[in-house]
């Protein structure tokens, strides 16, 4: 009992890291099955204890994937063999072989790492009895746990163990006898049973190969010539599969009920298998549909649906201190814990079985795989994540003659940012190659915005085609994974008012927020992206989810004003009068242009609307019906291209000698289609 309760503990210590409630469920309803994992060693006496069968398993905490993600790294899936017999010396005999099949319920998108004949090989990885474990601070010990990562070689993808690749024998080492362990051991070499004998040892045996290279095709993961000796009496035989990734977004689920990324597994040899099929991940949105979202430039509420108002008439800079620039913060927030992560959270990541909640998953540094796959430059390992989690804003409809400006890292609001290091950084591209020490990208930064109250917050300019559309994309460099983080980043706005020659243009900026990359960006498709690739980098994303909000508005300077009845028939005329009040105490910008008087009745003017001269600001224009629409009768509405546009109208007979009156026109929403009206305003 002890023996189990001390090898059950290291079980728990080497897949700690989550201590959600199912963890401890799992990890206690596989008791039985980890019994002998803490070992994880090649044990036996030559004994049979029956047939050689194996039970599947998988890390004790399910990851969760996000449904945005095309490359989502699955649970390791763990096969804890016992059983059949293991012969007492070296025989010369290979140890046999067994092809292994893992058939996901979605595409399989791991990184392929392609050899000169073999184009799909995979960065998925099975390794045998728990290699380079004792690397870590646990009180392990045992054959296969001691040893290095070694992998079978790149030549031998195709046929593993098996006839022409890294045939394995069973022999004895220096490291067995020094250890007193009188058993045989998995050994590359020699294939005699005469130069490598029992302990003492005078002919030391090569360790085997116990890393092996996936195929990719489709939705499986084919592993070639999997040696499949078995423990024997005692301990266990352990198969590790890690480094799977898939596209997530393929799987339905969401909300209260989460979609299932599943396992099956086969072995060629017929060796049995108890709970073939397993859960590997439970998939749920990344960016949480409520929380992701545009806030006010102090961060203290939403901003408004519609976002931003600005009028074409006034001017906002970047360089002003009266913060009139600031369209507000665009708030990211994780759905789940984990969704946002780092490139890699530790700098070596090749332990079995350890959770390191990173876009880079277990990270093989053995001998072999020195010289993998170059993309942007770099050399990646099996695993290796291009770059950490990757935030997207991208913005539309931008006018011609504005420019927008974001925050170079994450911020507390648009005008100061956190007195910590950055959690996350403006990058040149959704897949510009990895920032080095996480800094800021020198080229694109233009300097400071600051605000009215003297802090400062880095920014640079937004790229824009014709059509007015470009991306701000930063990269997350820090992250809790055991809560829910919120980023936010400063966004302005910057134009030159122009209204004479209607610039900026009137209409509504809408910014898409989303990871990245995706197939918006132009470096793959929806069909590239969502299939493994050796070219593209990790990891990938759909726009499937993404989430558009409304940013700012450009509105005209204008002013609309009814004049309810106007007439200059039987006698009567009218005089109308407008006051062009953007002059004022208020700070209001100084504004001039031209009313447009639309007349609506009887005698309606050939000519409508009748346009009057420019009208200045702080001055008043003034004419008669009878002059605008001789023998009219009916209403009017004049619209004048400037703002706070107030008109007076004055009925009577002429000379006034026995009827006048006068009245103040209504100022209205132009909008009627959209926005109620306010007449009083």
């Amino acid at each position: 009992m002890k023996e189990n309760f001390d090898r059950f503990k290291f079980a728990l210590y080497k897949e700690k890291e989550m201590p959600e409630f199912r963890k401890w469920i799992t990890a206690l309803a596989g008791l039985a099955l980890f019994a002998g994992l803490a070992s994880a060693q090649v044990t036996g006496n030559g004994s049979s204890t029956g047939a050689f069968t194996c039970a599947t398993t998988n890390a004790s905490v399910t990851p969760t994937l996000r449904a945005e993600g095309y490359t989502e790294a699955v649970g390791d899936i763990v096969l804890i063999c016992s059983g059949g017999s293991l012969p007492t010396g070296n025989n010369g005999v290979p140890i046999p072989t067994a092809n292994f099949t893992i058939f996901l319920n979605t595409a399989v998108t791991s990184r392929l790492l392609p050899t000169s004949t073999i184009s799909n090989a995979s960065e998925a990885l099975l390794m045998i009895d728990e290699p380079g474990a004792s690397l870590s601070a646990s009180p392990e010990t045992g054959y296969g746990p001691a040893q290095a990562q070694i992998p079978c070689g790149a030549a031998n993808i195709g046929v593993g163990a098996g006839p022409g690749g890294c045939v394995e024998y069973l022999g004895f080492s220096t490291t067995e006898a020094a250890s007193g362990i009188a058993y045989p051991v998995p050994v590359s070499s020699p294939s005699s049973a005469t130069t490598c004998i029992a302990a003492p040892v005078t002919s030391e045996c090569a360790p085997a190969p116990n890393v092996f290279q996936g195929l990719v095709s489709g939705n499986q993961v084919n592993f070639y010539g999997i040696p499949v000796e078995p423990p024997g009496s005692t301990g266990n035989r352990v198969y590790r599969i890690t480094n799977i990734r898939v596209n997530a977004n393929g799987i339905a689920g969401g909300g209260a009920v989460p979609g299932q990324a599943t396992a099956s597994i086969s072995i060629s040899s017929g060796l049995g298998i108890t709970n073939s099929t397993l859960t590997v991940g439970f998939v749920s949105q990344g960016l949480s549909s409520t929380n992701t979202l545009l806030r006010n430039a102090t961060n203290t509420g939403s901003a408004s649906s519609g976002g931003t108002t600005f009028a074409q008439c006034s001017s906002a800079s970047v360089t002003s201190t009266s913060g009139t620039a600031a369209l507000g913060t665009l708030q990211f927030a994780e759905n789940f814990p984990t969704a946002f992560k780092v490139r890699q959270a530790a700098a070596v990541q090749n332990i079995p079985g350890t959770i390191y909640s990173s876009e880079s998953n277990f990270v093989s540094s053995s001998a072999g795989y020195s010289s993998t796959v170059t993309a942007f430059g770099t050399s990646y390992l099996p695993g290796q994540a291009d770059y950490g989690t990757r935030l997207k804003a991208l913005f539309s409809n931008v006018p011609s003659g504005v420019s927008i400006y974001v925050s170079t890292r994450d911020v507390t609001n648009a005008f100061s940012t956190p007195g910590t290091a950055s959690s996350a950084v403006l990058v040149v591209s959704e897949t510009a190659s990895d920032l080095p020490s996480g800094s800021v990208p020198a080229a694109g930064q233009t300097g400071n915005y600051t605000a009215a109250n003297g802090s400062a917050v880095a920014i640079a300019p937004v790229g824009l085609t014709s059509a007015g559309s470009g991306a701000a994309v930063w990269e997350v460099v820090a992250t809790n994974p055991a809560a829910i983080d919120t980023l936010g980043f400063a966004v302005y706005i910057n134009y030159s008012a122009a209204p004479a020659t209607n610039s900026p243009a009137p209409g509504t900026v809408t910014v898409t927020l989303s990871f990245a990359p995706t197939p918006s960006g132009g470096a793959f498709t929806s069909t590239t992206g969502a299939a493994a690739s050796g070219s593209l980098t990790l990891p990938r994303f759909s726009d499937s989810l993404d989430i558009t909000k409304n940013l700012a508005s450009i509105a005209l300077c204008t002013t609309a004003l009814l004049y309810p009845y106007v007439i200059n028939v039987n006698g009567f005329d009218t005089g109308i009068a407008v006051a062009n009040t953007t002059t004022d105490i208020f700070g209001t910008t100084a504004q001039a242009g031209a009313c447009s008087f639309y007349f609506y009745g009887t005698a309606a003017p050939t000519v409508n609307p009748f346009v009057g001269p420019v009208v200045a600001t702080g001055t008043v224009y003034a004419n008669l019906a009878s002059t605008m629409a001789p023998g009219f009768d009916g209403y009017m509405i004049a619209n004048c291209n400037f703002q706070y546009a107030h008109g007076f109208a004055f009925v009577s007979d002429v000379g006034a000698r026995n009827l006048a009156m006068g009245y103040l026109a209504l100022v209205f929403n132009s909008n009627r289609n959209t926005t109620p009206e306010a007449l009083n305003q």
